[in-house]
């Protein structure tokens, strides 16, 4: 994955350092030192935390930021956070969000209402043309590689599980052997495959530039996504859209996970003999399966045996 530059991430704050470091106190220089090898931690940050980080006072805290240039410490911390906006708006909600009194029945029944807010929202976004086009997509493929990182990479393990029965060949990320393995992979797929992409706020940069690679060697490539504004649309050929939003974490991935199990249920509807397909492979699964008449039948033999 591309890291990124976290001293550019700093807005100016870098410039402005480096041009009054000289004139900075001891205790000025050594907050300096920590933000410069901490910017985004230090963007994290309110001003009793970073005090308590450097070992100063929140009054000197305040008075570096106005040694830089700045009003006061929001300020200076503002510039600090210029573009790390995205990562860190989640971090920003949580402490809000704890600060906040309440029992853990109602922050449970508050994080499911969201999921409802979410499912319903998500629900409304269906375009009809789109979902047919998407299983037709599934379906057609001869190959189909789900692509994802972070949490994303266990829902796409479980869109491939859910797809296996009524799909020839499907691959997902879990244990693949990182972003370069995949890659090598990805590389042998043609027009007659598909490739789905799977990311949401904070957006996995390996998953994008994937994707970008498979798009130009024009294989067939569907997303699943929070927004159009998400950096996977531009690269997609189709693009569904599940709404993600939530206070103590960046996203729900239960309301991902629900629209990925409606996209399996509609492969299944759609596909060739799925009863004969899950029925074939429940009978070749059976020796894993638990049965509730076998483990009777074995409790009973083994007691007539001890009896004996």
């Amino acid at each position: 994955m591309n890291r990124l530059d976290n001293q550019a991430l700093g807005g100016t704050i870098n410039a402005r350092i480096g041009k009054s470091y000289m004139s900075l106190s001891k205790s000025h220089r050594k907050t300096a030192d920590y933000v410069l090898s901490n910017v985004f931690r230090s963007a994290t940050m309110s001003i009793d935390e970073l005090a308590n980080a450097v070992g100063i006072s929140i009054a000197t805290a305040n008075r570096f930021a106005r040694a830089l240039g700045f009003e006061g410490y929001p300020q200076f911390r503002a510039e600090l956070v210029s573009g790390f906006e995205a990562m860190l708006a989640p971090i920003d909600n949580l402490r809000t969000e704890i600060q906040r009194p309440a029992s853990s029945v109602e922050v449970i029944a508050g994080s499911l209402n969201e999921d409802l807010t979410n499912l319903d929202a998500t629900r409304r976004s269906l375009v009809p043309e789109l979902c047919n086009q998407a299983v037709k997509m599934i379906l057609n493929a001869e190959r189909i590689y789900i692509v994802g990182y972070g949490a994303s990479a266990f829902l796409g393990g479980l869109m491939a599980h859910g797809l296996d029965p009524f799909c020839p060949t499907i691959q997902s990320t879990i244990g693949s052997g990182g972003p370069s393995h995949v890659a090598r992979q990805l590389f042998k797929y043609t027009e007659r495959d598909l490739v789905i992409g799977i990311s949401f706020p904070r957006y996995a940069e390996d998953v994008i530039t994937l994707l970008r690679q498979v798009r130009e060697k024009n294989v067939p490539v569907l997303v699943i996504t929070d927004a159009p504004s998400s950096p996977l649309a531009s690269h997609a050929d189709l693009t569904l859209y599940a709404q993600t939003r939530r206070h103590f974490s960046p996203n729900s991935e239960g309301a991902a996970l629900c629209l990925i199990e409606a996209i399996c249920s509609a492969v299944a509807h759609q596909a060739k003999a799925p009863v004969h397909a899950a029925s074939e492979m429940t009978k070749f699964m059976l020796p894993w399966l638990y049965q509730e008449s076998n483990t009777q039948y074995r409790k009973t033999a083994a007691s007539d045996s001890e009896s004996k």
